[in-house]
């Protein structure tokens, strides 16, 4: 445990979103102003899926290898000045990374203490687990595991921060883990510095919040954000700063000099990303997203307080990842008139000659208006018919799906532009996965932290003998929303949204600037209205959420991506830019509020 651990804070900063982020983001965040802990968050479903397929393929692979170069530029300069790692960049083989992290540490002559943490893989367990009554019921079908009939290629439980604490704890210098939640890298090294025990709910709580806010790196920084006009600059943009106190309560802020912005807005956003209920459930605890505070203190630099905390469920999220088969997506530009008729002849001649549509398991067909009445150029006169298909037949995507496009370019509709017209590849098929979330028991997961030979277990929280809490939503004085004339606005000008993908479905968060605002939003923004404003979700099941500590609301919409980010046919996987989309629908609200945004059009 750090010294003065009731008087000070722990800073610190995630230099990693996801596994293809920034590259120098860690040397710039070790060198750009004083931290105490370095975290990267490399892991997604679709992360651990290509993971999972260079491991089946090599068995020393695995793990992130960007973060093997990152860890070259800064291992040093985090032994000097004391700045703990704590990564997740072991993926699915988290000790072949710390043995490559090893081969660096001779090579720079620097003896550092690696740990590494695993017990999160349950793929070999299966059988064994169902036998014990764990039937990895899917969370969005309802369907159990052994009714699936394609193979298992991956099963990763989410790990909590424990182990991550028993590391430091124990001296380590660098901790890598497997597949822990994002929020335990932070909730790990806070309950380190402070010796929290495991029933400070509310404190763990707040490391959660934390975690949560910069585990997507920028997001919270200004990227991503819908008033992106307020950011003063994009440029060298700052990497997210926790500045953790011993209550639990932190505030957001990044190195000085550096672009992006933290804002009551851009924390507000981030704290929406790829949220359902307000209870926000990990193993080590479930935070109360409904209790939190978010304040400007000016300066880059917002305080975050207030978090409830109680005790954990006895179950652990899996991410499951079962073979889908082969997908291929076409692209097809279409000029002109009569795009509807072309698009229907072209999608109809290309999948008889593939076999017919009842040949693949799947068929997704997307007509793309450009939107021009009159264009003005040839660019925009082009629409495109987006057309994929799935199966578990490599061969019938592969050989037949191509030739047949390929035959098309002179014997079809008028003005098809071939695919390998402008240098462009033949588009090829790609294996994809299938996720499938599903819980498994607390008491089947320990925990292995693995340091200078030695191993220790770390029993989940649930499984232990400490109090359990509960938390009582608090009560909320309904506010009367603003009468009077109405006008037409865009969404975006007056409410801000940030959307993300939770496996096959997706969350949209909306947010006010005033309690005005927001009062309207509360009466307005049902979810009947968001299914009018996004006709594409019609057939979804929509669940709304209030937050008004933070006037937003939260629309979690189930099977929006289909069988998750790997296997989806949509445009936009990861729903990243679904809250733009709402943005951009014209809305009613009264003139007093569209007064305030006008300049905004």
């Amino acid at each position: 445990m750090m010294e003065d651990s009731q008087t000070d804070v722990i800073r610190i900063g995630n230099c990693s979103g996801f596994m293809g982020d920034r590259f120098l983001a860690a040397k710039e965040m070790v060198e750009g102003g004083p931290i105490d802990v370095l975290t990267g968050d490399y892991l997604a479903e679709a992360t651990m899926a290509a993971l999972s397929t260079a491991y089946e393929n090599n068995p020393d692979a695995g793990y992130v290898g960007n973060f093997v170069g990152q860890a070259s530029q800064v291992m040093r300069s985090c032994l000097d000045k004391g700045i703990k790692i704590v990564v997740n960049a072991g993926g699915l083989n988290p000790q072949g990374l710390v043995e490559a992290l090893k081969k660096i540490a001779e090579q720079e002559n620097l003896s550092p203490r690696i740990a590494y943490i695993d017990g999160d893989d349950l793929r070999g367990r299966i059988e064994e687990l169902q036998s014990a009554n764990e039937s990895f019921t899917n969370l969005d079908t309802g369907q159990p595991l052994a009714d699936s009939k394609r193979p298992v290629k991956m099963a990763n439980a989410y790990l909590g921060g424990w182990g991550i604490k028993e590391a430091l704890d124990r001296g380590a210098d660098i901790v890598i883990a497997a597949r822990v939640t994002d929020a335990s890298l932070v909730m790990g090294p806070a309950a380190w510095k402070f010796n929290w025990k495991r029933d400070d709910y509310d404190q763990l709580a707040g490391a959660l919040v934390a975690g949560h806010i910069i585990e997507c790196g920028p997001h919270a920084t200004g990227g991503n954000y819908s008033f992106f006009k307020e950011v003063p600059s994009f440029k060298n943009i700052g990497y997210p700063i926790a500045e953790i106190s011993a209550d639990g309560s932190c505030i957001i802020t990044k190195h000085e000099g550096t672009g992006g912005l933290v804002s009551t807005g851009t924390v507000t956003a981030q704290t929406l990303y790829e949220t359902d209920t307000p209870a926000y459930l990990n193993p080590d605890v479930i935070a109360h997203f409904d209790s939190m505070k978010i304040e400007d203190l000016g300066n880059d630099r917002v305080q975050v307080s207030g978090v409830k905390g109680s005790a954990p469920p006895k179950t652990h999220k899996v991410c499951i990842n079962t073979h889908g088969g082969y997908k291929l997506t076409v692209i097809a530009p279409l000029a002109g008139i009569n795009i509807e008729a072309k698009a229907r002849l072209y999608a109809d001649t290309m999948l008889d000659l593939a076999g017919g549509r009842d040949s693949f398991d799947e068929v997704s067909e997307e007509i793309i208006l450009s939107g021009h009445r009159d264009p003005q150029t040839f660019e925009e006169s082009l629409s495109s018919l987006r057309l994929s298909v799935k199966s578990t037949d490599e061969n019938k995507v592969n050989i037949l799906f191509v030739l047949g496009e390929m035959e098309l370019i002179l014997s079809n509709i008028p003005g098809l532009i071939p695919v390998v017209s402008g240098g462009n590849p033949i588009p090829q098929p790609i294996s994809f996965m299938v996720h499938w979330p599903a819980l498994v028991g607390s008491k089947h997961i320990v925990e292995r932290v693995h340091l200078d030979g030695e191993t220790v277990d770390v029993q989940p929280t649930s499984q232990l003998d400490v109090k359990r809490t509960r938390y009582e939503v608090p009560a909320v004085e309904p506010l009367a929303a603003p009468q009077g004339e109405r006008t037409e606005v865009y969404l975006g000008q007056v409410y801000g949204t940030r959307s993300g993908d939770k496996g096959g479905n997706a969350n949209i968060g909306v947010w006010a600037r005033d309690d005005e605002d927001f009062s309207h939003l509360l009466e307005y923004l049902t979810v009947s209205r968001l299914k009018a404003l996004l006709p594409d979700t019609a057939d979804c099941e929509v669940e709304r959420y209030e937050l008004p500590n933070i006037r937003a609301l939260n629309f979690y919409i189930r099977g929006y991506l289909g069988e998750g980010v790997s296997a989806s046919s949509r445009i936009d996987a990861l729903a990243k830019s679904m809250g733009e989309y709402l943005g951009g629908r014209l809305i009613d609200v009264p003139e007093q509020i569209a007064a305030k945004y006008s300049a905004d059009a």
